[in-house]
């Protein structure tokens, strides 16, 4: 038996507003979403007491890591100060007796300090995985509340970005940024007071080249994150790009494209290469230069404070003392300075993140939106299974309407123009036309997934904007050319509009399908895996899946969207009669490529270019001789052999 050739084309996925759909293979080689996007914001202080905001369930633990963490920068001077008075007391003065007493002094002072350093690490660590979680669920819920709108203007790398790379450099700015500072500018304090005390005169040629050291360090952090910056996007493209290739691995070995392919990944793996030899070339001078500025401000504090215990203005004791804290006083300053580049990566991302999760939906519900009565509300369970085993269903069809609906993706630029008809309870509606006709747009808006720029849609004779979006989708059963399916088993995936259903009416519902066999051909029955996205499972094996799980929803509307595209002669033939036992009693819109799906709808809508050109029956527009009857009789000289 011959495969009959396309009827009607799909139409193809709105056109993101603003973006153009992916014109070739490898199309990450584009410029990444996130170029524009700024790498580093200014310290702002609402972002961060909203940050902090997130601690406040946390606040005992919270306060606990602040108290550690003072805790410890006082612990590293005292270590500090305990070496520096052994050396110049009773090393230089021989006394063994305080020595040893100096010894033990600091080794319990350094085990109360790491006692203490590991929950500081514990505690912090917990903290910033706890504000992580509850950042991700409200990212999640935000990107669940946007209307479809939304997923055809971002792109899908935009909103892992916010989730991964951006959540994770808040988790920086919660666990390190914030409380290392704390210790390292403690550290700085304590030493400064040390130094102060001390010796006056040194402690201001310290504090003169401080700022020098600050600087040095600054110009060169802002050269490593920009290169950081770089290598991670062009990481970002080689594997996108890795995956792209070994999804479409099909495509590319059909149309010999495996040395073109090849040769790009290539290029992308040398630009690559060359961000991070760049990175690599800003680090190797950045730590010889800080190094020897270091070496060099020593060397100036050994002339100083040689000339001055020369001339009897200090001890040699004095002068130990205070190179061991000004050794602690200019190692924080490197610290800080990245610390500093890493708060303002996390502003950046904080505010990126609060962005997306204040987000406000295109469109909501109206305020007086009601919910829309459902007949199978009263009916239990066990009946309704029943009927469902039997082919019965329990609930009536809705009356959908349209009226005088126009409708754009962007703004000025209509795909619907005063589209009007009527589907009553129980009739089918199939759309047909070349691709970019309208016909997905028609059945975007009858579930709504968008809303009208104009005209009204009646589902029971209430406006849809004033009936809720919730109570609408729980009322349909949607099959698409996509036969999208979720990670899990067969089993799981069937009964993803009624998990409580149990496997024998899992299995009543293959059969009433006509397809009872379906878990003898998978290798674990129904607990078989799907695999991502149903790569475990045929083509026909899917859209059969797709076909269960909405006989199981019992739906008041039905929507076919090119559902037998996947699907071979033979094993549509089995399901045509399975087909008319779903959609009997049921409104139904049908997008179908084979005239069979086609001839016996109630209603034929002829759509060119958002208009409706012609409607009636089959046979009426037939014996009409118009559009209809030209792409029929196209049809019929290609694929009469399948009818």
């Amino acid at each position: 038996m011959k495969t009959a050739a396309p009827f009607f084309q799909p139409d193809p996925p709105p056109r993101p507003p603003g973006g153009d759909l992916p014109k070739g293979p490898l199309t990450v080689l584009q410029k990444s979403d996130e170029v524009d996007e700024a790498v580093q914001r200014p310290l702002e202080w609402g972002l961060i007491r909203r940050l902090f905001g997130y601690t406040r369930p946390y606040a005992a633990r919270r306060n606990w890591l602040i108290f550690l963490t003072l805790a410890r920068s006082a612990q590293l001077a005292g270590l500090t100060w305990l070496f520096s008075t052994a050396i110049a007391g009773p090393v230089a003065t021989g006394d063994r007796q305080t020595l040893w007493v100096a010894v033990i002094a600091y080794g319990a002072l350094a085990l109360v300090s790491e006692f203490m350093f590991h929950f500081r690490m514990r505690f912090a660590q917990e903290l910033g995985e706890r504000v992580v979680h509850r950042l991700r669920a409200e990212l999640f819920e935000s990107v669940q509340r946007q209307p479809m709108i939304f997923f055809h203007k971002t792109k899908l790398g935009r909103i892992l970005g916010r989730m991964t790379s951006d959540v994770d450099a808040l988790r920086s700015g919660i666990q390190d940024v914030f409380f290392v500072s704390i210790v390292q500018l403690g550290q700085m304090f304590g030493a400064a007071g040390v130094m102060l005390y001390t010796d006056p005169v040194m402690f201001l040629v310290v504090l003169g080249l401080a700022p020098v050291i600050w600087k040095v360090n600054r110009h060169f952090r802002v050269r490593l994150s920009r290169y950081s910056r770089a290598t991670q996007e062009s990481f970002s493209r080689v594997t996108a790009t890795l995956a792209e290739s070994v999804n479409g691995i099909r495509v590319t070995q059909g149309f010999v494209r495996e040395e073109t392919n090849s040769g790009l990944f290539r290029r992308l793996l040398n630009d690559h290469s060359r961000h991070n030899l760049n990175l690599a070339r800003a680090s190797a001078t950045l730590n010889p230069i800080l190094e020897l500025n270091n070496q060099f401000f020593i060397a100036a504090l050994l002339v100083l404070g040689g000339w001055r215990v020369f001339h009897g203005s200090m001890e040699i004791g004095e002068l130990i003392t205070f190179f061991f804290f000004a050794n602690l006083f200019f190692h924080p300053i490197t610290v800080l300075g990245n610390q500093y580049n890493q708060a303002l990566v996390a502003m950046a991302g904080a505010e990126r993140v609060f962005r997306l999760i204040d987000r406000k939906p295109e469109w909501t519900d109206a305020p007086d939106a009601a919910e829309l009565p459902d007949p199978r509300a009263g009916i239990s369970s066990s009946t309704l299974s029943s009927d469902l085993n039997r082919g019965r269903f329990a609930a009536a069809g809705l009356d959908l309407e349209f009226r005088g609906v126009t409708f754009s993706y962007e703004p000025g630029t209509p795909v619907l123009r005063d589209v009007s008809f009527r589907a009553r309870p129980g009739q089918t509606v199939a759309l047909v036309g070349h691709t970019g006709s309208g016909k997905s747009s028609i059945i975007n808006l009858a579930t709504k997934f968008y809303l009208p720029d104009s005209g009204e849609i009646l589902i029971d004779g209430r406006e849809i904007r004033h009936v809720t979006g919730r109570s609408l989708h729980r009322q349909l059963g949607i099959v698409t050319q996509q036969n999208f399916l979720f990670t899990g088993s067969v089993l799981e995936n069937i009964r993803f509009a009624r998990p409580g259903a149990t496997e024998a009416e899992v299995r009543a519902a293959l059969a009433a399908l006509g397809c009872p066999d379906l878990p003898e051909q998978l290798p674990d029955g129904l607990a078989t895996e799907v695999g991502e996205r149903g790569g475990g499972l045929s083509l026909g094996q899917r859209q059969l899946v797709c076909f269960a799980r909405a006989w199981l929803a019992d739906p008041r509307l039905v929507i076919l969207d090119e559902a037998t595209s996947a699907i071979d002669s033979l094993t549509e033939a089995r399901l045509q009669e399975a087909l008319s036992r779903l959609l009997r009693g049921r409104t139904s819109l049908v997008v179908a490529h084979r005239l069979s799906t086609i001839r016996a709808a109630d209603l034929i809508l002829v759509l060119d270019r958002g208009v409706v050109v012609e409607r009636g029956a089959h046979d009426e527009l037939v014996a009409r001789g118009g559009a209809y009857a030209r792409l029929h009789s196209q049809f019929a000289s290609g694929g009469a052999a399948h009818e």
